[in-house]
């Protein structure tokens, strides 16, 4: 992609001929080339799109290696570098983008250019991609190791590496363990938080929905009260009491500690001791509630009504 600012560039308006320009612009276009900045082609390939012979795409090579210093072209390997690339098209990072880099920085043999293009890219996530790669091929050549082993371990550590949502999911997880670790107590070190005939993954349950349903992922003195109705309750199915009452809370959008506590006291209240228990009492109350009456909005209308002019005059 080519911005408006390349025609605002001082190189391109006072350095370059007009036929300088036509050759950048198709260095930057050709079918050719790729997300990172680096892409394959020979001169011959150059000299036919453009019709040029190739004698003078050699020296336009040379101008812009030597003179304009934008470019950089391996002859061996037959690989371009633009210089400017990360800078005008490397501004936006994200997995597919990530993902992308990192399928065609693979393809790169000369891996000098990785280093030549990822000195002028300006986010910073993305330069550290292309310098990680390019650090890690170098030490494959001094180490001798499988570049296929290196290749299949960079694909599984990017999304967490080189991605600021992959770390900040990263760091989420781990602050999520830490707080669940603390919430789900230890039967033997806290005997004095959790009977001992309780599962740790009733527990687990009732802290996963609490955090997974918006009830507030940090409030731990909420959960710990919430939690302590598993042992200090007379229902013979106090976790999924408890799982049912934040789903009514979910429902009524009360997303609140006191509000599932005034459920679970109202049905101890009521002797509802198991979540059957609490079904069958919900359908009799609907029973035996009587129908809502309808009024019609605004004044009542008589609906019979007969006009008698004479009304009120004497015959």
């Amino acid at each position: 992609m080519v911005r408006t600012e390349f025609w605002k560039n001082p190189i391109v308006l006072e350095e370059m001929t007009p036929e300088d320009k036509y050759f950048y612009l198709y260095l930057l276009t050709n079918p050719r080339t790729t997300q990172i900045g680096i892409y394959r082609i020979t001169k011959k390939e150059m000299a036919f799109d453009l019709g040029y012979s190739i004698e003078s795409v050699h020296s336009l090579m040379g101008r812009f290696e030597e003179h304009h210093q934008l470019i950089r072209y391996n002859p061996e390997t037959r690989e371009l570098a633009i210089k400017n690339w990360g800078k005008e098209n490397l501004q936006k990072g994200g997995k597919p983008v990530m993902d992308c880099i990192v399928s065609e920085l693979k393809e790169v043999e000369d891996h000098s250019l990785i280093q030549y293009v990822s000195e002028y890219i300006h986010k910073e996530e993305i330069r550290s991609l292309y310098e990680a790669f390019y650090q890690q091929k170098e030490m494959l050549i001094e180490t001798g190791d499988d570049e296929r082993d290196f290749c299949e371990e960079f694909d599984d550590t990017l999304p967490t590496r080189f991605t600021t949502r992959g770390q900040k999911e990263k760091e989420k997880q781990k602050e999520k363990q830490k707080q669940q670790k603390d919430l789900y107590p230890s039967i033997e070190n806290n005997p004095h938080i959790v009977n001992p005939s309780l599962s740790n993954d009733d527990v687990k349950e009732i802290i996963e929905f609490w955090d997974t349903n918006g009830f507030g992922f940090t409030n731990v003195n909420a959960k710990e009260q919430l939690l302590s109705w598993l042992d200090d309750s007379s229902f013979l199915q106090p976790k999924d009491m408890i799982v049912k009452a934040m789903k009514i809370a979910c429902a009524n959008n009360k997303r609140k500690l006191n509000y599932i506590i005034g459920i679970l006291k109202n049905w101890e209240n009521e002797s509802l001791l198991t979540v059957e228990e609490v079904d069958s009492y919900d359908e009799k109350q609907k029973q035996y509630r009587p129908p809502t009456e309808s009024f019609p909005a605004g004044r009542a209308i008589p609906r019979e009504f007969e006009l008698d002019l004479s009304a009120g005059e004497d015959g």
